[in-house]
């Protein structure tokens, strides 16, 4: 079959090598892409907020199935123009991406669905989030109601960090909301969860690293490394997060006429056993995508193809005894300004348990540049976690790019267990 994929960063080069492998793909596209997808798909210029021009795409180069990468086009609800047009599309409707796109929406739910999750208020009145916040003290957790790449949210230590966010959010005018949530104290981890409307899939587990440093120290970002699995999430913490979590939220989303389509990335806070859920995202984590595409390989697409089309009752996720870690490459001074167009030296990696997956890259007269903030992801899988951390680092320390950084620590909490 014909696939196209929506995206053009890391988690979609993961997406697109996976797929790759699996037989069932015949052609497959992505678009934007990037320098590192252009080895496994055709990069076709389309804009992926336009579902009209996509669907004229898909039939001129009849393309069977979609997978919607970035969580913007989902808010835009692509997958419903997409469906609409009798495409076998991955990805919830606009209505069921509400659950990433609003976080008010998701407080709303866990309300209705009884599910775990910090006590809250949401403000559309910046005098009176402020009076909240001095009310209530520090450390708190300030989050922008919209759509903010992963890096809307503000775990404050001070009062003062947390009225300093709230004027950076209020700030952007008339609408602004604002959701101000108690600290929760744990260890944070990721379920993802494949869901149809009516089935359920586990997929994975998996740990990320939000920090710019070490130490998990610096600003927030969109992510600085991932491993899979989270040690964390036992069987019996993942069994009572899908009982007390997941599945009254789908129960819930049903019951309101707009099911849960895609995968669910169920962010999670763990104390003492017990999960509360932190937030939901409508699509793969990036770079949580990379670890869990690297444990599951091609059999990543049959599951997605199944979750698409109703049958994931059907369907299996077989994880091989392994574990994968991803480390993230980002140009210098992320995740503030940063220089593009920066020469990197990079080969093949001879380990196919190891692969170099691109996020924010470009072709330039044949040679390949930076053109983002996180621009690589040194990834591999391993018997160990120990082992995947020695083959991903090595990886990420033979590439030659002066302008990049990364972590050196990531992994820490897990490997600290062994």
């Amino acid at each position: 079959m014909n696939i196209l994929i929506l995206g053009g960063g890391g988690r979609e080069h993961a997406l697109a090598w996976a797929f790759a492998q699996n037989p069932k793909c015949d052609r497959l596209f992505c678009a934007p892409g990037n320098a590192g997808i252009g080895e496994e798909a055709t990069c076709v210029a389309l804009d992926i907020l336009d579902g009209g021009k996509l669907l004229e795409f898909v039939r001129e180069n009849d393309v069977e199935f979609v997978m919607v990468g970035p969580e913007a086009p989902l808010a835009e609800g692509v997958a419903d123009a997409l469906r609409a047009g009798g495409v076998a599309t991955f990805g919830p409707g606009r209505e069921a991406a509400r659950l990433e796109a609003s976080k008010a929406f998701t407080k709303e739910i866990c309300a209705a669905s009884g599910a775990p999750t910090a006590a809250s208020e949401t403000f559309t009145d910046a005098d009176a989030a402020h009076a909240y916040v001095a009310a209530k003290g520090a450390p708190i957790v300030v989050k922008a109601d919209g759509l903010a790449a992963g890096k809307g949210v503000t775990v404050a230590e001070s009062v003062a960090e947390a009225e300093a966010a709230l004027d950076a959010i209020f700030a952007e005018g008339p609408g602004a909301r604002v959701v101000i949530e108690e600290f929760m104290t744990g260890e944070e981890a990721s379920l993802f969860v494949l869901a149809d409307g009516e089935e359920l899939l586990i997929l994975g587990t998996a740990q990320d690293h939000k920090r710019a440093f070490d130490g998990d120290k610096g600003p927030n970002t969109g992510g600085m490394g991932a491993y899979s699995p989270a040690p964390v999430m036992t069987r019996e913490v993942t069994e009572r997060a899908i009982a007390e979590i997941v599945r009254p939220t789908l129960a819930e989303m049903v019951r309101r006429g707009t099911p849960y389509q895609g995968v669910l990335y169920v962010g999670l806070m763990i104390e003492a056993g017990a999960p509360r859920l932190v937030e939901y995202n409508v699509r793969f984590g990036d770079p949580e995508a990379q670890v869990l595409a690297m444990r599951l390989g091609a059999q990543l697409l049959d599951a997605c193809l199944a979750c698409a089309t109703g049958a994931l009752g059907e369907a299996r996720a077989n994880f091989a005894d392994d574990h994968a870690m991803t480390v993230v490459i980002a140009a210098n001074g992320y995740p503030g300004e940063v220089q593009r167009g920066e020469a990197i030296g990079l080969a093949e990696a001879a380990d196919p348990r190891v692969k170099v997956f691109h996020a924010g890259t470009k072709t330039v007269d044949g040679e390949l540049v930076s053109n983002g903030g996180r621009v690589l992801n040194a990834t591999a899988r391993a018997a160990s976690l120990a082992e995947a951390r020695a083959l991903a680092y090595g990886a990420a320390q033979a590439v030659d790019w002066p302008g990049g950084f990364f972590r050196r620590d990531i992994g820490w909490r897990a490997l600290a267990r062994d």
